[in-house]
């Protein structure tokens, strides 16, 4: 047994030999080239096989290609931070896993790791919130968790309606974008147990594809403990009267369907639930992602809003 492996250790030396021997005639800037026209993900890969690819695979000229052509004018609202790290790997790096706060606090950038596209968060003060600057609705708070100095907290409304906007020439092109809207439930969550959400996703003034959410993180699982009281009126304008614990009627029972998403917990600790996926081509014009219910009559409260994500689809390898 110890002579089988070393019999195959000395052939995997052999073999490693040799790709030394053959690489070692090839230009290491030759092999930078190749691996700058691959992907981030690639790149560390290949790093993987030898020594030699292992220091092109370091090479500055790799990773810049792998950064956006507007890095520098990015990085220069977070203090110029390129200036501070000694190579393009470790700036690289440092905007896949710490996103930088542009636009005046109103939107955050960051890459994705293994393909190096550009992500984006629009802060809740970004966003389009039915009835957000009025306080009886909704109030304005800070959170240490939060990356933005200010999210939305919801108070008490009967429509619920949430819309972000943004440019798609901000994004990668040819790539399919999902958009997440992230939020928190707190103590005071309530309404959202009975009746699913729309969301949507797509270019404004085109047709958009729309499916229904589940805000309440069990799915709509979890029945409200008293039936809604019918209210005359529609949307915020007349505050409804409290449930009848002495009424019998129960609610009607909601079926969760395969197509029907819920919430996700995220690393940060926050949630997330899908507003839907678009491919981005070149040169569209806005991108619009939505989420409201206002067909329900129950009133809704208690949820925290961070902002809406737009990032690229999971790679799968």
């Amino acid at each position: 047994m110890q002579k089988n492996m070393r019999s195959r250790r000395s052939k995997m030396d052999e073999e490693s030999g040799y790709a030394v021997d053959f690489f070692g005639a090839i230009p290491e800037g030759f092999v930078a080239k190749a691996l700058s026209l691959t992907s981030p993900r690639d790149a560390c890969r290949l790093s993987l096989v030898c020594s030699f690819f292992r220091s092109a695979a370091e090479w500055d000229d790799v990773w810049e290609s792998f950064l956006p052509p507007e890095y520098r004018r990015i990085t220069e609202e977070d203090g110029g931070c390129s200036l501070s790290f000694r190579s393009k790997k470790q700036l690289y790096l440092r905007l896949c896993d710490h996103p930088i706060i542009i636009d005046g606090g109103n939107k955050s950038f960051n890459l994705d790791k293994h393909t190096g596209k550009k992500c984006y968060m629009l802060a809740a003060r970004d966003l389009s919130i039915v009835w957000g600057d009025t306080p009886r609705y909704w109030r304005w708070i800070s959170l240490p968790e939060s990356r933005f100095k200010e999210v939305a907290e919801l108070i008490s409304v009967c429509w619920l309606e949430v819309h972000g906007r943004i440019c798609t020439s901000m994004l990668s092109p040819n790539t399919v974008y999902v958009a997440f809207m992230v939020f928190k439930s707190t103590s005071e969550t309530h309404g959202f147990d009975n009746q699913p959400a729309e969301v949507s996703m797509g270019i404004n003034g085109l047709e958009s594809q729309t499916h229904t959410v589940f805000i309440d993180p069990e799915g709509g699982g979890e029945r409200r403990r008293y039936p809604v009281v019918p209210r005359r009126g529609m949307g915020m304008l007349l505050r409804g009267r409290e449930p009848n614990p002495n009424l019998t009627r129960s609610p009607s029972p909601v079926t969760v369907s395969s197509n029907d998403k819920v919430p996700k917990e995220r690393e940060d600790g926050w949630v997330e639930i899908e507003l839907g996926e678009y491919l981005v081509k070149k040169g569209e014009g806005e991108l619009v992602m939505s989420m409201k219910e206002v067909k329900g009559r129950n009133w809704k409260g208690g949820l925290v809003i961070q902002g809406i994500e737009i990032r690229p689809k999971p790679f799968i390898s």
